[in-house]
């Protein structure tokens, strides 16, 4: 998983103010469990679902929605979302139910099961409602005539003693709508008029359900060839603002070039990215970034964003989720592998499985000649002055492994920076140990070897393993800055490298400084107002803004806690010369602000090549960056 930048630090400013085997077939028939969706008999944005499993030998069973889905790290809690939910007998009799919890129903009298049926809820139009907590967008649904998100384990779950059967989908929906899917798909049959067609898909297990995301409706859809791989690109854009055609040549690029780092390692034949673009509106999605899955991805990222802009995001965003076949969907450990929708255990690995990740996805960039060295590090820097927001002495392992609890469950987003950090700092002391000649992803494509999509790593053990692979520093490092709570002085890495870290004027955003957010949130109020950090901030100080003025209106739309992603997301689109209009409110009495954007500076801090560097200094500097 990836979110995007701008919903990870609004995470951040509200709080402050990515099992075991039965065959079933001693209870069940092992015929396909029968699903079917029906896309055109939708009310109030909700689907109608009928699941048929079979007849079963025993009198209960419990059917499950999925709590947390793999790669999220958070309680999603799909049965909040399932409305009219009813189990039927042959005779099309009701049969008892008893809803045990908010994910999960038991059925009585099981032997006459037919059938069971209910009704669906999007989770998009829930969110800014702020009724309900509501999935991360990229793992939730969408339902609307001219779009539908089917990530499965919104719509689909799963009967407790039949986990590992196969599950035969139909899909029903309009003809004219477009339709993309990384399940695969038998046939299809259209009604007699033409005008509704039937596509049925199949899937090996309630896995391959999970992890295979759809999308149906109004799309634009390009396919293309990167290498060997077949490239989907399916993009819904409600106001059609941007066309897979135009993304298509960022992604083409992107994916080139991480083919071309990745070198060796297993791929892909076919490959699904679904880009769902948001309006803004108080119905649409403000979770940006996206859910990883073996062989595609789900993105939702703001409509209103520039072309440059968008380019931008998809390769941090994409980039960070196609890297995501390395770890975990080729090196996990056994949680991830007999993952428990509704009963999780978390690995104590997050530091490789998003960390990692997320480092391949900045420093392939420089790696391919995508961006030059001071544009890494640029990026580098943001991400240890983002990290610094963080509890810095936290153990990584011990957060990984209760990620779903306080306080851990607020340092996550720290997995981005901090993760990332720990997978450059093993990088350079792999380098300097090998004499430049093994880095991180030589590391990780020996586990890969070792491991692989199937057969996984034991937790406990994972560490001592990767130890005895490379060096004792690495062990030590490991030791004392993810499983201990020392926190790390990067400077000390920076030298090695011939790189230093001085103070300098640099230029920030409309809503931090270098990483540190000068909004904060009123939760008794259901404001949000200026902190003092807006003084060293030179587009606000320079046109009077004070601390703790409210922010009202943002050109002419009302800032509430509830729209604030999507309001402030758009200070980010804003460009030199731009007319903005700002209403704010100080001890009661409206000030309006009238100006134009310029560029925002702050005090702060880069990473610069010491021009005094030793050869052995700038060789390991290019053995790290070129590879």
């Amino acid at each position: 998983m990836r979110k995007f930048i701008i919903a990870k630090f609004f995470i951040a400013l509200l709080l402050v103010g990515c099992g075991t085997k039965n065959t079933g077939n001693d209870i069940a028939t092992s015929t396909p469990i029968q699903t079917s969706i029906d896309l055109t008999d939708t009310k109030d944005d909700k689907v109608p679902v009928v699941i048929n499993p079979g007849r079963f030998v025993q009198d209960t069973i419990t059917y499950f929605l999925p709590k947390v889905v793999q790669g999220t790290y958070s309680v999603s809690d799909f049965g909040k979302f399932v409305d009219d939910f009813t189990a039927l007998d042959y005779e099309g009799n009701q049969l008892k139910i008893e809803k045990k919890d908010t994910n999960s129903w038991i059925i009585y009298n099981a032997k006459q099961l037919d059938k069971i049926t209910y009704q669906v809820n999007d989770t998009y139009d829930i969110e800014n409602a702020g009724t309900t907590e509501t999935p991360f967008s990229p793992s939730g649904t969408n339902i609307e005539p001219e779009n539908f998100v089917l990530n499965l384990h919104g719509f689909i779950g799963y009967f407790d003693i039949l986990k590992n059967n196969q599950y035969a989908l139909e899909v029903k929906a309009p003809t004219s709508m477009k339709r993309t899917s990384a399940l695969q798909k038998i046939d299809s049959e259209a009604s007699d008029d033409g005008s509704i067609t039937i596509d049925r898909y199949f899937a090996s297990r309630y896995f391959d359900i999970t992890d295979n995301p759809m999308m149906y409706g109004n799309l634009d859809v390009e396919e293309f060839m990167v290498g060997d791989i077949k490239i989907v690109l399916s993009v819904y854009s409600p106001n059609q603002v941007h066309t897979a055609s135009k993304i298509k040549e960022t992604v083409f690029k992107m994916m080139k070039a991480q083919k071309a780092y990745l070198g060796d390692i297993n791929s892909t034949p076919r490959y699904d990215i679904y880009l769902y673009l948001a309006t803004g509106d108080e119905n649409a999605p403000t979770g940006f970034g996206a859910l990883e899955h073996h062989t595609s991805t789900v993105v939702v990222l703001p409509e209103q964003m520039p072309d440059e802009a968008l380019a931008e995001a998809m390769i941090d965003v994409v980039s960070h989720e196609f890297f995501h076949i390395v770890t975990p969907l080729s090196i996990h450990s056994e949680d991830v592998h007999y993952f428990d929708y509704n009963n999780p255990t978390f690995s104590k690995h997050l530091w490789m499985y998003e960390g990692v990740t997320e480092y391949f996805a900045t420093l392939f960039q420089v790696d391919q000649g995508l961006v030059q060295e001071e544009e890494f590090y640029k990026k580098v820097m943001g991400k240890i002055q983002s990290a610094s927001g963080f509890d810095d002495a936290m153990s990584f392992t011990k957060m990984s492994e209760n990620i779903l609890d306080q306080p851990y469950a607020s340092n996550y987003v720290n997995v981005y920076e901090k993760g990332a950090l720990i997978g450059m700092c093993i990088d350079i002391l792999m380098r300097e140990e090998s004499n430049g000649e093994r880095g991180i992803l030589s590391l990780m494509k020996e586990l890969s070897a070792k491991y692989g999509k199937d057969k996984p790593f034991e937790d406990d053990k994972i560490i001592q393993e990767i130890t005895e692979m490379t060096y004792p520093s690495i062990g030590e490092f490991l030791k004392t800055h993810v499983e201990g709570n020392t926190p790390i002085n990067y400077e000390d890495f920076f030298t090695k490298v011939g790189l230093t870290i001085k103070s300098d004027k640099v230029e920030t955003n409309y809503i931090q400084n270098s990483g540190a957010l000068i909004v904060a949130g009123n939760q008794e109020k259901g404001t949000l107002f200026f902190t003092d950090l807006v003084l060293e901030n030179s587009f606000w100080a320079e046109n009077g803004v004070k601390p703790n003025d409210d922010i009202i209106e943002i050109n002419g739309t009302q800032l509430t806690l509830q729209n604030a992603n999507s309001v402030l997301a758009a200070t980010f689109q804003w460009q030199e010369g731009d007319d903005v209009e700002v209403k704010l409110s100080r001890a009661g009495e409206d000030i309006m602000i009238k100006t134009k954007v310029k560029k925002s500076y702050t005090k702060g801090k880069k990473i610069v090549e010491n021009q005094n560097a030793s050869k052995e200094q700038v060789s390991l500097r290019n053995a790290w960056l070129k590879g």
